[in-house]
């Protein structure tokens, strides 16, 4: 198993999916990376000798991945909210801040859906009598 960014990449991928599977690396970047190393797309991530392996540890170091890319966006995102922007104050109050409709839609930035409706006689009874 290669493990290459602090991440095991799995073995049984080729080696051009696999790599995605490190943050900040999708499957344009991924297909560059191999063409610079001129590694064999095809080839399986557990087929790859420790020269290979090398190589690509070598070429994603030059790229913001993992760690250092998540702090930045984190960074970004502070930033927006220290300022006081519209976007940052829609990632404070964890709604979407590109633009999306919420009226209907947005449920896995909002949450589970809270019914606010009429209050039932029984209910109104009940509070009634212990008033």
């Amino acid at each position: 198993m290669a493990r290459i960014a602090g991440i095991d990449l799995p073995s049984e991928k080729r080696i051009e999916a696999s790599l995605p599977y490190i943050f900040g690396i999708g499957p344009t970047l991924a297909k560059k990376i191999i063409a610079s190393c001129n590694i064999d797309p095809d080839k399986r991530t557990k087929n790859l000798t420790e020269d290979e392996v090398n190589k690509l540890q070598k070429e994603v170091e030059n790229y913001k991945v993992e760690g250092d890319l998540r702090r930045e966006i984190q960074g970004n995102i502070k930033r927006l909210q220290e300022t006081g922007t519209y976007r940052g104050m829609r990632h404070s109050k964890s709604l979407p801040a590109r633009g999306q409709r919420t009226r209907v839609n947005a449920r896995t930035k909002r949450g589970k859906r809270v019914t606010i409706g009429t209050v039932r006689k029984e209910v109104v009874a009940k509070m009634g009598a212990a008033s």
